[in-house]
């Protein structure tokens, strides 16, 4: 079972699909190459996972498109939500 999903090749978070554990490795099919994760904590389903280390203030990627800013560096493997995010949804971004 897939335990996890890219959107879109440009996005740097992937989403769980079931509940996953700290310390699990799970494998995320991108673009005909599978990428091998391992969890640094753990990620209720919904939520986001980073694909690949994110630095504070960079852009968090999801379906193509920026969600969010990092308010601190993300490593790869780390849940991705309000505690390290600042959320762009119903704000005016800046192009």
């Amino acid at each position: 079972m897939r335990k996890a999903i890219i959107l879109n090749p440009k996005d740097n978070v992937a989403i769980a699909l079931t509940n996953l554990k700290e310390g699990d490795i799970i494998e995320i099919p991108v673009n005909g190459e599978v990428i091998k994760i391992r969890l640094v904590n753990n990620v209720p389903f919904g939520h986001k996972v980073a694909v690949r280390d994110i630095k504070e203030g960079e852009q968090i990627l999801k379906y193509g498109e920026v969600i969010g800013i990092a308010t601190k560096h993300i490593c790869v493997g780390e849940h991705v939500h309000i505690h390290n995010v600042v959320g762009l949804r119903g704000k005016p971004q800046e192009r």
